[in-house]
């Protein structure tokens, strides 16, 4: 990168802060990283209050010089006074196509009802062939990727990842309608196209009591699922596939990484045979409350976690992990004084200053 674009080992600003802009609430961030190494940061904007269903839009800024400035947030999909969010992008390295799946249910229509199978939720997905200057217009996927029986569905929410094979993958969650209506558990899947986002088929279920996911590929060519559980132990779920996500290994928790019962990311960040080292990054409030925003990171491919740090110590909630076009770590989350909704902050640092220079990249 050139000279100008370099960062200090650790800096941090506001993306997105609450009351400003025309929005009540900043939530659910969501970021990519262009082939042309530009950074987009996704999040929703509710703009009456902080909850989760009402008149919602996707936003975007973006960054073409490393994340030292930022385009100011427009918006890109507008609720229109319904519910639009969960901005889940995926880019396409071949053809550069940066694809953003998204929900979209009526403002009436909160998570309950949705669950109970009284309310509509459907799938979407936008792209863009510009580095996120312009957005195609939206194209309906739910007919496609959900099936009759689902209520709940839900993608990401954070990011989808290309495989060595070229498939786009997609991380996403749902709830289906059991005999005598009754709503089952939540259950993890993925979407994947194998011809850049042509089609878009659907996965199978990965394993219930599990949602709010992210992927990584592993160096052996496998699908890592690191997942938000409700299994009562206040641990993160996961779980592994040999064949791309066409079906999973059992589900198991990892004692490591404790929860709150929210989302977290993970993300590549070294691969052994380019760096010498494989690596791989998880963010997440590190606690049973939602607090102690921290990252870590595993050598071994996500089954120990021995380096934390932690990087926001008061209310924190969702976060969102990408590599910078130098190599430095960007972490979008969601924090605050007194809630965890206040703001949506960017950190921005070196892997030296992760690793309290134990670590660093030859």
């Amino acid at each position: 990168m050139p000279s100008n674009t370099s960062i200090n080992e650790f800096e941090e600003r506001v993306l997105f802060r609450g009351g400003e802009g025309g929005y009540h609430t900043y939530r659910i961030p969501g970021m990519a990283v262009t082939t042309k190494g530009t950074i987009l940061a996704f999040c929703e904007g509710r703009r009456d209050s902080a909850a989760d269903a009402g008149s919602i839009d996707i936003l975007v800024r973006r960054s073409t010089d490393n994340a030292k400035s930022w385009a100011r947030a427009r918006s890109i999909i507008s609720g229109a006074g319904a519910t639009v969010g969960n901005p889940c992008p995926v880019v396409d390295r071949q053809t550069g196509t940066i694809w953003l799946f998204f929900n979209w249910n009526p403002a009436e229509d909160n998570e309950d009802k949705i669950l109970a199978g009284e309310g509509a939720r459907g799938i979407f997905v936008t792209s863009s062939a510009d580095d996120g200057v312009t957005w195609a217009p939206p194209t309906d996927l739910t007919s496609v990727l959900k099936p009759g029986n689902w209520t709940w569905y839900a993608n990401g929410p954070g990011h989808g990842i290309q495989l060595s094979s070229g498939r786009l993958v997609v991380p996403c969650n749902h709830a289906e309608l059991r005999a005598g209506r009754e709503p089952g558990p939540y259950c993890c899947h993925i979407v994947f196209s194998d011809d850049h986002g042509e089609t878009w088929q659907l996965g199978v279920n990965v394993g219930e009591n599990t949602n709010e996911c992210q992927v990584v590929e592993l160096e052996d060519g496998s699908l890592y699922i690191n997942m938000r559980s409700y299994h009562g132990q206040s641990r993160r779920a996961v779980s592994v596939s040999k064949d791309g996500g066409l079906s999973w290994g059992p589900v198991t928790l990892d004692s490591e990484l404790v929860e709150p019962v929210c989302h977290g990311s993970t993300v590549r960040y070294t691969l052994n045979r380019v760096h010498g080292r494989g690596r791989l990054l998880f963010a997440n409030p590190a606690s049973t409350r939602r607090e102690n925003m921290t990252i870590r990171i595993s050598y071994d491919e996500g089954n120990t976690w021995p380096a934390a740090k932690c990087l926001y110590g008061g209310a924190a909630a969702y976060s969102e992990l990408a590599v910078a076009p130098d190599m430095s770590i960007l972490c979008l989350y969601e924090r605050g004084v007194e809630s965890a909704y206040e703001e949506i902050a960017l950190a921005h640092f070196t892997l030296n200053w992760l690793s309290d220079g134990d670590d660093g990249l030859d």
